[in-house]
């Protein structure tokens, strides 16, 4: 009878332990779907191209401090190049932003021994980047005299010096005639001499309304744009300087060699107004 029990209990051993066995199994099977199943393929961005960095200009006051270096020390033994009457300055008078926009202001006054205020900015160490999209939505300051740009230099500058580290110029105004805008690339040839290729664009009510003016910086190509229409393209190689990281600059100069040193002698102020800088890649 012992024997016939313990029989009997061997075997609802057995099937206990394999009944157990194949639940964990079950489970086991179970777990290993749901973390199949959890798991998502590489997808590939839904922009494109992507915006990388941005300054809406949504914040009063100053420019900010950790997208923007305001320029104030003369490099030219105290001026600027290009023969310009400026002088730069990190005062609310010549840069703020006020209502969702950017102002940097060219004033007339006396001011280290110039006659003019502006500002001028920089994204030097705090952003740069190579490849991409930039796009600015501007109003242009009006008056004669005045030449507002929007470019960028090599991140090398410092160390090679210019045009070695290269120029690429998205916007100036104020060479010609109202409304005229034009784009550049500045580099040295073969000699290590400048030289630039430009291309230009007549577009109406610059000062009065918003343009977006856009580079398009790809392999082996510059593009430049107005409110998306092309006015001008390079082709580039790696033996000139636009395979490496740029970084951004904004400001309004008077006078100077572009516009002949011919400033209207009743100006008093004009005002370039960014809604927005954005750099896509």
């Amino acid at each position: 009878m012992k024997k016939i029990l313990l029989c009997f209990a061997l075997i609802n051993c057995i099937g206990c332990s394999k009944s157990e066995s194949q639940n964990n199994i079950e489970e086991s099977t179970i777990t290993n779907d749901n973390l199949n199943n959890s798991q998502t393929s590489p997808t590939t961005p839904s922009c494109d191209p992507c915006l990388i960095w941005s300054d809406e200009f949504d914040l009063d006051g100053a420019p900010s401090e950790e997208n923007w270096f305001l320029e104030t020390v003369p490099p030219n033994n105290g001026s600027w190049w290009n023969q310009e009457d400026q002088y730069y300055t990190d005062r609310r008078e010549n840069s703020v932003v006020e209502d969702g926009v950017l102002k940097i202001i060219a004033l007339r006054e006396d001011y280290e021994n110039k006659k003019y205020t502006s500002a001028r900015m920089t994204t030097q160490n705090l952003f740069d980047f190579t490849y991409g999209e930039v796009h600015v939505r501007a109003k242009l300051p009006q008056g004669q005299g005045t030449w507002p740009a929007i470019w960028m230099l090599g991140v090398d500058h410092a160390t090679l010096g210019w045009p070695a580290c290269g120029e690429i110029d998205i916007m100036e105004h104020g060479d010609k005639d109202p409304g005229l805008v034009s784009s550049a690339v500045h580099l040295p040839n073969a000699n290590g001499d400048h030289y630039y290729v430009r291309g230009e664009q007549q577009i109406e009510n610059e000062s009065s309304e918003f343009h977006v003016y856009k580079v398009k910086w790809s392999i082996g190509l510059l593009e430049f744009f107005v409110d998306d229409v092309r006015h001008h393209q390079f082709t580039t190689n790696y033996d000139m300087p636009f395979w490496k990281p740029f970084f951004l600059i904004l400001n309004v100069a008077m006078g100077g060699t572009w516009t002949d040193n011919n400033i209207d002698p009743d100006f008093e102020s004009a005002t370039m107004e960014i809604d927005y800088v954005r750099v896509y890649q």
